[in-house]
This record gives structure tokens, sequence and C-alpha cells, in this order.
């Protein structure tokens, strides 16, 4: 029998050993099975609040490399599925990294974590990304400027998703992609346009309730946690950029888009350019984009905490940004939270 097999195997030398399974791959890496294509695209200005703005020089930049799958947002707000990719290129952390930032606010605001940057393609779409998304998450290098893409293929059915042909705008943590936009040529920083007096030496940090506004609209008024939204409580160890460790307790509350939801409808416009802010008694104040807060992939949300009555100075409502490294943009004593660039409301 032994040496039938072998007289079998000589002659036919071309045939599997075994017969053929889908799920046998070259390596361990998923996502490097297919060809790796190179996207089309030129150069990219920096401008803003900056103090040396120009061309970005891509050549002295290492590469990174992004998974997504990509979904744009439906008439009737669900998403539709357009393709799994690896996206290799320049993170925007990288790109941003050496521009010395001069806000037009530091007299009244010095902090960075009011900053926002716009990005625009070729086409004059354009795009909002928070300072924050880019400088202050746990997982760095999420967002990155794509010139390179290669499809991520299912074994069995062998879908082959469109291939885009321009650059890309990748932001790794969107549910819904819109922002990922082809062929950017600008990045615009700019600071929170909106003036807002800081008091440092206010008598009494407590504020009893948070005004929501819409466009400067006022939407609502919150003195208590809504009874329909579920409590989540969040592990974590709040560490701050210049104090250092502060607490490693628990933060139990909702999340902060459970509530916005209900008074704020989902658009592409809102997904693209949205911005929130989150205004402290004091005046400290954080902007998010609005996907950061409402469009999330990886369970990172940003929460909404009720206080206890005996923490000193904590207000009655404190923000938890649960992607955060550092606990920079966790705005205490909340007494407003601004949505623009809605283009309605339910």
């Amino acid at each position: 029998m032994k040496f039938a097999i072998i007289i079998f195997l000589l002659a036919f030398p071309a045939l599997p050993l075994f017969s053929q399974n889908d799920n046998i791959m070259h390596n361990n890496n998923f996502y490097d099975d297919t060809e790796t294509i190179s996207l089309k695209g030129g150069e990219i200005e920096i401008a803003g609040e900056i103090e040396n703005p120009g061309i970005v020089d891509l050549k002295s930049m290492t590469k990174h490399s992004v998974i997504v799958k990509e979904a744009l947002l439906k008439e009737d707000e669900k998403n539709a599925f357009t393709g799994a990719y690896r996206y290799d290129g320049y993170s925007l952390f990288d790109i941003l990294t050496d521009r010395i930032i001069n806000k037009k606010n530091k007299e009244e605001f010095s902090s960075i974590i009011d900053l926002y940057v716009e990005i625009e393609n070729d086409k004059g779409e354009k795009v909002v990304v928070s300072w924050g998304e880019i400088y202050y998450p746990n997982n760095l290098h999420k967002i990155i400027l794509a010139t390179d893409v290669s499809r991520i293929v299912p074994s069995k059915t062998k879908d082959l998703w469109p291939l885009p042909q321009e650059r890309k705008l990748i932001i790794g943590s969107d549910l819904i992609t819109e922002r990922n936009i082809s062929n950017p040529v600008k990045i615009t920083v700019r600071s929170y346009s909106r003036s807002i007096p800081v008091n440092r030496r206010i008598d009494s940090l407590y504020s009893g309730e948070i005004r929501l506004f819409s466009n400067n609209n006022l939407v609502m008024t919150l003195s208590e946690i809504p009874k329909d939204i579920q409590l989540e409580t969040e592990n974590t160890i709040f560490y701050g950029r210049g104090r250092g460790i502060h607490s490693t307790q628990p933060f139990t509350g909702i999340y902060l888009k459970e509530l916005l939801m209900k008074y704020w409808s989902l658009n592409k416009g809102d997904l693209k350019k949205g911005l929130i802010a989150v205004i402290g008694k004091d005046g400290y104040r954080s902007v998010f984009s609005y996907s950061e807060i409402m469009n999330r992939n990886d369970q990172s949300e940003v929460m909404l905490i009720p206080c206890k009555k005996d923490e000193e100075d904590g207000g009655k409502f404190r923000l938890f940004p649960g992607a955060d490294f550092f606990s920079d943009r966790a705005v205490k004593a909340i007494s407003e939270i601004r949505l623009f660039n809605s283009k309605g409301l339910k």
C-alpha cells in the first residue's frame, strides 16, 4: 500500500496532499493575503492656527496600517457596507507633530483640547477631526492618509470589494465611514471659535444642570439622568497629562450618545462636520467631533457621569472619554453641551 501511494504522488506531483481548505493561508496574518495597490495623490498643505504652515513632507515619515470595514449612511439612517480593507499610509499624528500651535484664543484658553482639524479634498468636501482624536487616544495612529490599499477577502465567498483609486483619509474608529474622503489636499488647524470666559477663581464650581444647545438654540435642560437610559460602568486608570494619577476607581454613568440621540438626528453632514463642545461652569471646555461621540466602532464610549453629592467641586455631571489615555478632556461641573453644524433636530 505504501509503495502504491508513493508511485501515485510521483506520477501526479502537482496535486495537493490533502483537499484544499479555504482557511489555509500563507502565514498567520489575515490582512496581507491580497495584492497591495498604490493610490494616486498629490501634495497636502497644512494651514490654520500654526506658526509653520506649508506642504507636508511624507518621505520622512513611517507608514502605519489600519484595518477597516467601510460603510456609508443610507437615507433610512441605516448603514450600507461597502468593503473591508487594509490601508497603509501616514498618520495624522505624525503629519501634525512638528507643527507649532498658535491658537487664536490662547489668551482666553491656552489648553489644546478645544482644537480641531478641518480636512478638505480636491472636490471641496470637508470633514473635521478633534485634536483629542489624534493625540489623546489609547490606540494611536488610527487616523491616516492612506497611500496604499489591500482588500480583506472572505475565505469562502471570495468577495472582491471595489478598490479606491485615490488616496484617502481613513479614520479607524468610525462605524459609518463618511469621514473617509478621497484625495485630501488641505489640513487646517482651528480652535473653538465661540468666546467663553474662563474663571479659575470661581467661588463654587458646582453646576446643577446642563443646557443642551443645537446651533445656539436651547434644546433642553438636564438636571437628572433620564430613567430610560441604562447605566454603564467602565473600569479605568484615570491619569492626567499634567498631574499624573488621579484615581483607579470605575466610572458609572450613561453613554453620552444615548442622551444626544434623543434630540439630534443622524445625518451625513453631522458625521462629517459636526462638532460637540462640552463646557464646564468655569469655562474649561473640550471639543469633540460628532462622530467621535456618536459613531464609534471600538466600544470606547464618551460617558456622562452623575457625580456624588459629597464629591468636592465635581458639579452634578462630569465627562469621561473612555478612548483617551489622559484625563484632560474629562470636563467636570458641566454647564453646557453644544452641537454645531447640525442639519436639524428630530
